[in-house]
């Protein structure tokens, strides 16, 4: 499964995303963290919105909808089965 996690550095909110999605074990998860103080579109686009969590798709990508920051690595990793459709 293919993810890319919109961040900066300092922010906690993202850190703490991107250590619960290392954390899933049940999920093979390969995890694209992009910056987005290294590109100006990233920056506009989601500056005020970070952690965003988007996978790809033919059409372009497609952002999952936001996680609770007091949810468990388990709980991402349920929400994230459920979303794909992935039999727990």
């Amino acid at each position: 499964m293919q993810l890319i996690l919109y961040s900066k550095p300092g922010c906690h909110l993202c850190e703490g995303l991107q250590e619960k999605l290392e954390k899933i074990e049940g999920l093979d998860i390969n995890l694209e963290i992009r910056d987005i103080t290294t590109q100006p579109d990233w920056m506009e686009a989601y500056q005020y919105s970070i952690p965003v969590l988007n996978y790809p798709t033919p059409e372009g990508e497609k952002t999952i909808p936001r996680f609770s920051p007091r949810a468990s690595a388990a709980q991402v990793e349920r929400m994230l089965k459920k979303y794909f459709g992935i039999s727990p």
